[in-house]
């Protein structure tokens, strides 16, 4: 399907982080949530965690740039046949990102059915 807006898909990202439960987003630590067309070095790539997952994270932690979650608009949209099914990626897409942060990996995610 053709790419969603930005300010559309923005909405999209910021309702799937409003379904978030409220005790799991407080866990969430420096944190910052971005739209970007595409990864320029995996154009199919949905979504991408960088930085340092809180299993990782020891007594040096501190101070560091906030950890960075990307959303892929033009990609996400590339495998979506209705307005619905981006809907359903972009939730699916941040919550798997959401378990990168958490320290859970790409095979338990799948195990899980977030991948």
């Amino acid at each position: 399907m053709k790419p969603l807006p930005l300010e559309v898909f923005e909405g999209l990202v910021a309702d799937a982080l409003d379904e978030v439960p409220p005790e799991l987003m407080k866990l969430v630590d420096n944190v910052v949530f971005l739209v970007e067309d595409r990864n320029p070095e995996e154009p199919d790539l949905l979504g991408l965690y960088e930085g340092y997952a809180l299993t990782e994270r020891g007594w040096q932690y501190g101070g560091d740039l906030p950890d960075r979650i990307m959303i892929y608009r033009e990609a996400i949209c590339d495998i979506c046949e209705t307005a619905d099914d981006v809907v359903d990626e972009v939730t699916v897409t941040v919550v798997h990102e959401i378990a990168h942060h958490f320290g859970i990996e790409e095979d338990r995610l799948h195990e899980l059915g977030w991948g």
